[in-house]
């Protein structure tokens, strides 16, 4: 299908695709050269359908005989016929061997049309840029990953992350030493999209060089998957298939949902995550089933997946669909992730309280993470133009302040995993499963904020806190003990260090970096008292946890 230029976004839309649902019992096989049915159903009806129509049936997933799993077998992919795919859709969903056939509409980068200033001429060196990366900083601001670095395989070493996308910028400057270059699909020539996946791939693995930014897992191998040419869901899988346990597949997109028919709209209204079109389940449901963790992005629609019209069958799906948004029904295994508001005044400007619901984000009972939906700092340009922070002439030395969107919230929480993985191989142990992925984002992390007009019950999750992770998938790291003595520590040596809470624990002094006045008071007041019960968790020298009881 040809791409469509969507009014008010800032890049193409990627090609419609015209998926086709065979029944199991046909046993169909597609072939260059026609298709036939492996029980020997009769599916001359559909051959003579395709060569009158100039038309191709191709496996979205790939030859029928190599899945592993059945249903990924159901699913066909139409090539040709570009202009009149709803027509052909009705005719090929009522032929012999074909349980039904549904349009999907291009899908769209999921980051949402924020305004920066204009580009700025680029100086000959890059600076280090890292202190405006809010989002490496200690929680509850960032994900941690300055501790993360600090401990073995915290830097994402031994993990693949693969993003699916458009294009991107495989010559930047910050993203040569471990990018592995696209592994499926032929990226768009469009210079959104290629700043959309620079984006994204500079969150995740920037290298870690003192100049630019640094990306959350700078030792992670990161590569990329275009759906140009294969569809997002074989995008998917395609990127899966080349991924072991514990790697992660990452996917920015989001596509126009049923909310406003299936329409593009300039304010990005009614898109949602991929996940709800049968074919894009199935894909990430094989991903997962692999042990590959994938990290969704859950839409800048601006919707409740709650809503019951996400419950409705469109016409096309196969009557075995159910609505995966709907907690209840089978779940894809994905993390689905939302936009929160980063800390008021980064880069001097206020989306409202740090880790509420940004107003263009997705919400509702399936999503499981936020990550920063805003300000975010990393490679690229802003939309289709140079980067805002640093721009000039050469594009692979671009970098913007303004990344933003549910992709750019999704493309932190898949760091923020794979920091954890790395370190969960580093310790010799197994690594997190799908299951376990989700589990652990929903029991820890710094906790949604409401906002005005945007409360907390329109669920967004919470943002990671890698260090509050490894307290529960890695306890034996994590020692505890009660409290002998305390030194507060208002004015460190040297000066470039925080401010912090020294705690004197299981013979040794651990120590709490910028602690709130309201525990500096608790533990006055507890050792004030002259019988002090200040329990305290610790990873090395550092403080992770601390309940006082008295």
């Amino acid at each position: 299908m040809t791409d469509q230029v969507q009014p008010g976004f800032f890049c193409r839309g990627t090609e419609r695709e015209l998926i086709v649902v065979a029944r199991p019992e046909a046993r169909l096989r597609a072939r260059p050269d026609g298709v036939r049915s492996a029980a020997d159903v009769d599916v001359s009806a559909l051959g003579r359908f395709l060569d009158a129509e100039q038309l191709v049936l191709e496996p979205l997933f790939g030859s029928e005989e190599r899945l592993r799993q059945a249903d990924l077998a159901l699913f066909y992919r139409v090539r040709g016929g570009e202009r009149r795919v709803r027509e052909l859709r009705a005719g090929i969903a009522e032929l012999p061997g074909v349980d039904t056939a549904y349009v999907k509409p291009g899908a769209l980068p999921a980051a949402s049309r924020a305004t920066g200033a204009s580009a700025a001429e680029g100086a000959t060196v890059t600076p280090d840029l890292t202190g405006r990366q809010g989002y490496l900083k200690p929680s509850p601001e960032g994900v941690d990953a300055h501790w993360a670095w600090e401990r073995p395989g915290g830097t994402g070493r031994g993990v693949t992350v693969i993003d699916v996308g458009g294009a991107w910028q495989l010559g930047h400057e910050g993203l040569a030493a471990k990018l592995a270059g696209v592994v499926a699909g032929t990226p768009l020539a469009d210079l959104a999209w290629r700043n959309h996946g620079t984006s994204v791939i500079g969150v995740l693995g920037a290298d870690r060089d003192g100049h630019g930014i640094t990306g959350i897992v700078p030792e992670a191998v990161t590569a990329a998957a275009s759906v140009q040419g294969l569809g997002t869901a074989a995008a998917i899988h395609a990127a899966a298939e080349r991924l072991g346990p514990g790697d992660l597949v990452l996917v920015g997109l989001h596509r126009p949902g049923p909310r406003f028919g299936f329409e593009p709209r300039d304010d990005q209204r009614g898109c949602i995550a991929l996940e709800w079109w049968p074919d894009d389940h199935a894909a990430v449901r094989h991903a997962t089933a692999r042990g590959v963790l994938v990290v969704a992005a859950a839409g800048n629609g601006a919707e409740s997946l709650d809503d019951g019209v996400y419950e409705r069958r469109p016409d096309g799906f196969p009557e075995w669909w159910r609505n995966p948004f709907n907690v209840p029904n089978p779940c894809s295994g994905a993390v689905l992730v939302g936009a929160g508001a980063p800390p008021p005044g980064t880069h001097g400007r206020d989306h409202g309280p740090d880790r509420s619901r940004l107003a263009f984000s997705n919400h509702g009972a399936r999503v499981d993470a936020q990550g920063w939906g805003a300000e975010v700092t990393t490679a690229g340009g802003l939309r289709d133009l140079p980067g805002d922070l640093r721009g000039g002439p050469e594009e692979i030395a671009w970098y913007t302040d303004r990344f933003c969107g549910t992709s750019a919230a999704a493309a932190t929480v898949a760091g923020a995993l794979a920091a954890l993985q790395g370190m969960l191989k580093a310790a010799a142990r197994p690594p997190m499963t799908p299951e376990a992925a989700r589990t652990v984002l929903r029991a820890t992390g710094s906790p949604q904020q409401d906002a005005p007009g945007r409360p907390v019950s329109e669920r967004i999750g919470s943002r990671p806190d890698i260090r509050a992770a490894v307290t529960r998938l890695l306890p034996e790291a994590v020692g505890s003990g009660r409290a002998e003595r305390y030194w507060d520590e208002l004015l460190p040596y040297p000066r470039e260090l925080p401010p912090r809470l020294r705690l004197f624990v299981a013979g040794a002094w651990r120590s709490l970096d910028r602690p709130s006045p309201e525990i500096r008071q608790a533990v006055h007041s507890a050792f004030a008292g002259g019988r002090p019960d200040v329990r305290v968790w610790f990873s090395d020298e550092e403080i992770v946890g601390l309940v006082i009881t008295g």
